[in-house]
């Protein structure tokens, strides 16, 4: 494709963008909201699971915790109120010293969770138990058993219902056995055993985590209440830096079709024409060899090898347009010296002042050249002017660009025809900085531009 083809096919494109604009924002929202309903049902998953692991935790919490005190009350029934009353008429089997230890039992200890209390010799003997069928009987006693009566602690397991010494507990559905050693009078080491039903057990920890179940619950509820505008914020961000590459790739589109209908207007009304007039005196003058005086010959001859230098010196300043130089290799104030050549020819004075120390990142560079570019050739197209001053310099982190001329002015603002300073006003801000065109009819233009470094 030709650069005509491709100059007459951006306008096409252009306006395909713009119709489908509409259709764009549409489909950029639907799909933001999209997305939002797809973390909301997420944030509510991952609520449930969170809530379900929770309920599992606490529930495993609680049961512990209970189960903990089931201990600490067997601990307190075995040491403060069973082993004060066992006697040595109890460890000799009397009925009197049975009875004795029934009331203290039946009073203090059974009833409501607790169903059954049975006190063990080390050699597996049954000395008391509420269920006196049990008294007297042996059986013996497991390797947790003879464990808890070697080291002191308590322990709590799930009663084995199958076993000879549990049989009178079966009708019970599910009973959990707390045992810890008591001492006789003697000094013999005994163990004292109670069965809890482990429903009571299972309620107790059941209102433990069903306490603390609520608050957690709604901590996690408020937080995904708290996430949804965070989530709506970030997706309006990331809508909103599609929007801006959007608008950037639109810029550059309007900035590509303003810049290559200049250059073909520069070509068909300045370099192309003045080569066909060249071609027509050189045709003219080689008609008129033999047949006119010389020196007439010689006059449209040099006068069309000037015209030639001139269009050559266009075309320079076209290829400096459409290829600008490497800044960075080059140096700014020799790019802006190319840049102000084209003005002589025009009878306009060019002044560059560029400190040689200043340096400046490529970015900036690049910027500025640019800024300079449209503002020297709105000077040579529009102002009429005589002169023009092109200054830059950085005071205390900021890169400052003026462009002043004397000729016209002109009353209006930026947006007002002027479309090329539009396009780098808009780059300047996106930048961080500012531009700034002072101008009055009469009293010539002055363009500002300030950037950070």
């Amino acid at each position: 494709m030709s650069s005509a083809d491709l100059t007459n096919a951006i306008p096409g494109i252009w306006r395909g963008m713009e119709g489908h604009a509409t259709g764009r924002a549409s489909t950029a929202n639907t799909g933001m909201r999209t997305a939002i309903a797809q973390f909301a049902v997420s944030g509510i998953a991952a609520l449930v699971l969170l809530g379900a692991a929770g309920v599992y935790l606490l529930r495993h919490v609680g049961q512990g915790e209970a189960i903990r005190n089931a201990k600490q009350i067997t601990a307190l029934a075995g040491r403060g109120i069973v082993e004060p009353a066992v006697t040595p008429g109890l460890m000799q089997g009397k009925p009197a010293a049975i009875g004795a230890l029934d009331r203290v039992v039946r009073h203090g200890i059974l009833g409501g969770r607790v169903v059954r209390v049975k006190v063990w010799r080390a050699d597996g003997t049954i000395v008391y138990s509420d269920e006196h069928r049990l008294i007297g009987s042996r059986y013996p006693l497991g390797a947790e058993e003879q464990d808890v009566l070697r080291t002191g602690r308590v322990n709590a397991e799930v009663s084995d219902l199958g076993r000879p010494e549990n049989r009178f507990e079966r009708r019970y559905d599910k009973l959990l056995e707390v045992y810890l050693p008591i001492r006789a009078p003697s000094g013999e080491r005994l163990m004292f055993e109670t069965y809890d039903r482990y429903s009571s057990i299972a309620a107790s920890g059941r209102r433990l985590w069903v306490a603390f179940l609520p608050p957690i619950l709604v901590t996690l509820a408020l937080l995904w209440f708290v996430q949804l505008p965070l989530a709506w914020r970030g997706a309006r961000r990331l809508r909103e830096g599609q929007a801006q590459r959007e608008t950037l790739l639109r810029r550059a589109i309007e900035s590509s079709e303003l810049e290559r209908r200049r250059i073909a207007r520069d070509l068909h009304d300045g370099a192309v024409q003045d080569l066909a007039g060249v071609s027509y005196s050189l045709s003219a003058a080689a008609d008129a060899l033999g047949t006119e005086d010389a020196t007439h010959t010689e006059s449209a001859l040099r006068e069309a090898a000037a015209t030639t230098r001139r269009t050559i010196r266009e075309l320079r300043s076209l290829l400096v347009d459409i290829y600008p130089p490497d800044l960075h290799r080059t140096g700014l104030e020799a790019a802006l010296r190319d840049l102000v050549a084209p003005l002589a020819p025009r009878g306009i004075t060019a002044d560059v002042d560029v400190s040689p120390e200043l340096s400046l990142p490529e970015p900036v560079e690049t910027l500025l050249y640019r800024c300079a570019q449209e503002a020297l050739r709105n000077v040579a197209s529009h102002s009429a002017a005589q002169t023009v001053h092109v200054r830059i310099d950085a005071v205390d982190g900021i890169a400052r660009l003026t462009v002043a001329d004397d000729g016209r002015g002109f009353d209006g603002s930026i947006a007002e025809g002027h479309f090329g300073l539009r396009l780098l006003g808009d780059l300047v801000r996106e930048s961080g900085g500012r531009l700034e065109v002072d101008s009055t009819p009469g009293r010539g233009t002055r363009v500002s531009v300030e950037t950070p470094r």
